[in-house]
C-alpha cells in the first residue's frame, strides 16, 4: 500500500484514504455551536481494515471530537469548550468561549508514499478579538506490513493579541490531574477501560502527570472482531516547561500531550510557541516487548 496514499477536499473537510480504505476526515469547516468551541477536527479516524478510533460528541462531553488541538485555558478564555474551571468556583459555564477558525490551506500534497497539508487557522476570543496566528501541519503515512499508519502533527501558534497570553490548563488553575490542553484523542466508547503503557508506566495512574517520551492505548472494537493500539509520542515544544501527559481510561478513553499540563506558558505579543507530537495507530493490540520494540523503532 506504500505509495498508493491520497488525499480530497470536500466543501467542509478533508479526507485522506490508503487505497480504498478511508483514514482520516480533518473537517476544517465544523458546524458547531458556541458552548462547544468551534474548531477543527478529526473523526473518523480509522484502522487499515477501517475499525474507527474516535468518538464524535459523546453525551459526557458534547465539546470532544475525535482527535483535535485545543487548550482549556488561555489568559481566561476557554477554547476547549464547556465549563470552565475556577479555584473559587469549580466548573461553571461562562461567557469566555473561543474558537479556532480555518484561514486556507497554505498546500495540500495529494499523492504519494505519505500526503500531507499546510493550514492556517486563526484563534479568536469570546468576544471576537484575535488573540493567535497558527500554522499547523498533518503528515500522514502508511506501513502496510505493519498495519499502521502514522500522523506526524506541527503547530506554531504566534501570539497576536497585543499584550501577553498565557497558556495553562485547570491544574494551573487549581484542580489536580486536569492538564487537559494540546492535541487531544478521545477514544471509541468500547475502549473504555482499556490498556494504557508508556515508556515509564504500566497503568493510567503512573502515566498521569507524567513526563514520558510515549504513552500507548489499546482497546477493542465494537462490532468488529479484533483491538488495535494507539502509540503517541510526546514530541517536543519550544517552551521550557516539560510536555506532560494527561490520560484516562475511566470514564472514558482519551490521551494528550499537554504542553501546559501543571505549569503555564507565558508567550510575550508577537512570540510563539511551537509543538510536534506523532500519533501511530496499529491496526492490532501490542503489549511488553513487542509494544515497546515498535514504539522504539517508530521515534520521531
Amino acid at each position: 500500500m506504500a505509495g498508493d496514499l491520497s488525499i480530497r477536499e470536500e466543501p467542509d473537510a478533508l479526507v485522506v484514504r490508503a487505497g480504498n480504505a478511508e483514514l482520516a476526515r480533518y473537517v476544517f469547516e465544523p458546524d458547531a455551536p458556541t458552548e462547544e468551541s468551534p474548531k477543527p477536527f478529526f473523526h473518523p479516524l480509522r484502522t487499515l481494515t477501517g475499525a474507527p478510533l474516535t468518538v464524535y460528541r459523546p453525551w459526557d462531553h458534547r465539546w470532544h471530537k475525535g482527535l483535535s488541538m485545543t487548550w482549556s485555558e488561555v489568559s481566561g478564555e476557554n477554547f476547549w469548550g464547556g465549563p470552565t474551571f475556577s479555584r473559587d468556583a469549580g466548573y461553571q459555564w461562562r461567557d469566555n468561549l473561543g474558537s479556532m477558525r480555518h484561514e486556507r490551506f497554505r498546500s495540500v500534497e495529494r499523492a504519494g508514499a505519505a500526503v500531507s497539508f499546510l493550514e492556517e487557522l486563526s484563534w479568536h476570543s469570546s468576544t471576537g478579538e484575535r488573540w493567535v496566528a497558527e500554522t499547523r501541519s498533518h503528515r500522514f503515512s502508511v506501513d502496510a506490513n505493519r498495519a499502521l499508519w502514522v500522523l506526524d502533527f506541527t503547530t506554531e501558534l504566534v501570539n497576536v493579541r497585543g499584550s501577553e497570553l498565557v497558556f495553562g490548563s485547570p491544574t494551573t488553575l487549581g484542580r489536580e490531574n486536569a492538564g487537559y490542553t494540546g492535541l487531544f484523542w478521545r477514544g471509541p466508547r468500547s475502549w473504555t477501560s482499556g490498556a494504557v503503557r508508556s515508556s515509564t508506566g504500566s497503568s493510567p495512574d503512573d502515566v498521569m502527570g507524567s513526563e514520558a517520551e510515549w504513552v500507548s492505548f489499546s482497546g477493542e472494537h465494537d462490532e468488529l472482531d479484533g483491538g488495535a493500539t494507539v502509540i503517541a509520542y510526546a514530541g517536543t515544544s519550544s517552551a521550557a516547561v516539560p510536555i506532560k501527559w494527561f490520560v484516562r481510561a475511566e470514564p472514558f478513553a482519551a490521551l494528550a500531550p499537554s504542553p501546559s499540563f501543571d505549569e503555564a506558558i507565558a508567550v510575550p505579543e508577537g512570540g510563539a510557541l511551537r509543538l510536534q507530537h506523532r500519533f501511530v495507530f496499529i491496526d492490532l493490540r501490542l503489549d511488553g516487548e513487542e509494544l515497546r520494540a515498535i514504539a522504539g523503532e517508530l521515534r520521531p
